[in-house]
């Protein structure tokens, strides 16, 4: 693939292959409606195909690596190059499609099918109140955005307001989310693809209610790797999504590290923010990657210490040793709400407590957050979902989806479900009653969500400089971004550099 001023462009064949046509300009084939968000990598606007039909598109900018006001071509990120490797051989319903590679004045342009939500837009709208009926708001949503709607068949649920203006999502389009994610990364993992990226934002919803796991710019191979997959990328996955065995310096690590970031996504679909919002130590380029106690401390919190009896292989970790500083922690904080709640009793305790599970192996720590997050976002009891006083098991995730969520969220990767088995769980099979997910996640659901927001003011695709922008996460490969968000959020655009593989 050659690079030069008349642009070339590579496009998908009948038979899965790429052919390559020379002398294509961006702005030949689509017309650029609107800037969308930008990030570490480049930019993404919304477009429309001249063809006729109307079709919308998200485009991708990489941009150049500028000095002073002349862009300097200095060659392709690793980023772009894995995501263009990957994203031209993989195909799936729940996988963002690229249409077409567009090559121009040294510049890349990823064509994308245009996805007009994201599961963060979606989560903020719902974190606002704004959920219900055809409220505004929501994601950034101006007064003069339409709103995308659901079917409306369907009343919410009676518990739909929950204190402080939260509104839950409903729980039939929790259970159609999570299924749809995982039979894409179920996709992924079957032809040897690690995500390592996976959160809200990079995760994008087509109108009709799809799923697309988007953003493939950190994924890679991994059935044959050279070295070990740190020494390739020693900072993976946005922290508050990052897996325990890759906070204890993991040297290996398998696909349980993306049904990790499945379970926090998950419980933050249940409870409208991150279940472990931790905060990251900063790396020092001369001391290498720092131990992310706050992080580690956050999932301690919940649920409880791990133990070299459940999890064989803890104690070889390469920051094994820190667990005792993070325990240390959690002692004084449990000795420090005693003494508030029990003045002059001195507290006491020998550190952090381990993990606790009840008869059904259900982890202590966890079903208390569990239970006491459906209650604050507002989903009716579990106990009155048999159908008493008319409520509907569907309303609620139900004691199926905390068993799941139980066994996502496990120390020990070996132990953790991996994406197969987590379809087959027992959740998705309505045995509670709740039913079976439907391939569009609103259908029967009466939400209205805002359209993406495009801004107008700076859509010039043509510019090669590149301007400083306030920067947006997750402009990711599906179609839109981080449904605006900005890089002091969940930390997705922070990526650091990378070191070639």
């Amino acid at each position: 693939m050659s690079l030069s001023s008349s642009g070339h462009t590579s496009q998908k064949t009948s038979g899965g292959g790429f052919s390559y046509t020379s002398k294509v300009h961006v702005l030949d084939k689509y017309k650029v409606v609107g800037f969308i968000s930008s990030g570490t990598y480049g930019r993404v606007y919304k477009a429309i195909g001249k063809d006729g039909n109307g079709k919308e598109f998200a485009i991708k900018k990489f941009k150049p690596d500028k000095e002073g006001e002349a862009a300097q071509y200095t060659g392709i990120s690793q980023s772009a190059v894995r995501e263009m490797s990957l994203c031209s051989e993989l195909s799936h319903p729940n996988i963002i499609h690229l249409v077409e590679i567009i090559l121009e004045d040294k510049c890349i342009f990823m064509v994308f099918e245009y996805c007009e939500h994201d599961l963060l837009q979606i989560i903020q709208h719902h974190s606002q109140g704004s959920a219900g009926g055809s409220g505004g708001g929501g994601a950034g949503a101006s007064q003069q955005q339409q709103q995308s709607s659901a079917p409306t068949n369907n009343p919410a649920p009676p518990s739909a307001a929950a204190a402080g203006g939260k509104t839950p999502i409903p729980a039939p389009v929790v259970k159609s989310t999570l299924f749809q994610l995982l039979n894409g990364l179920h996709y992924l993992h079957c032809n040897w693809v690690l995500h390592r990226d996976l959160k809200p934002a990079n995760i994008m919803l087509t109108s009709s209610g799809a799923i697309r796991i988007g953003d493939l710019g950190l994924a890679r191979l991994f059935r044959s790797p050279l070295n070990s997959l740190y020494s390739g990328d020693k900072v993976v996955v946005t922290i508050w999504y990052r897996a325990p065995e890759l906070l204890l310096g993991s040297r290996h690590y398998t696909p349980a590290i993306d049904l990790w970031a499945v379970g926090c996504i998950f419980a933050e679909l249940l409870g409208l923010r991150p279940i472990f919002k931790g905060e990251e130590a900063k790396m020092d380029g001369k001391k290498g990657v720092p131990f992310q106690r706050n992080q580690m401390g956050k999932i301690v919190e919940v649920l409880g210490m791990p133990e070299r009896r459940r999890w064989e292989g803890l104690s070889g970790m390469p920051e094994y040793g820190h667990l005792a500083t993070v325990g240390q922690s959690q002692q004084q904080q449990q000795q420090q709400q005693q003494q508030q709640q029990q003045p002059g009793n001195g507290g006491g305790g020998g550190g952090a407590v381990g993990q606790q599970f009840n008869e059904r192996g259900i982890n202590v720590g966890l079903e208390r957050w569990y239970h006491n997050t459906l209650a604050s976002t507002g989903y009716p009891p579990i106990s009155a979902s048999s159908g008493a006083n008319g409520s509907n098991p569907a309303d609620t995730p139900g004691e199926l989806g905390l068993d799941l969520l139980n066994k996502l969220l496990e120390y020990d990767p070996i132990k953790r479900l991996t994406a197969e088995e987590a379809l087959r769980h027992p959740y998705f099979a309505g045995e509670d009653g709740g039913g079976k997910p439907s391939a569009n996640c609103f259908e029967g659901v009466d939400v209205r969500y805002p359209h993406r927001r495009v801004s107008q003011d700076d859509n010039d695709i043509r510019t090669v400089s590149l301007p400083g922008t306030r920067k947006t996460v997750g402009i990711g490969g599906a179609g839109g971004g981080g449904g605006g968000m900005d890089e002091g959020g969940a930390g997705g655009g922070k990526r650091g550099r990378y070191v070639g593989d």
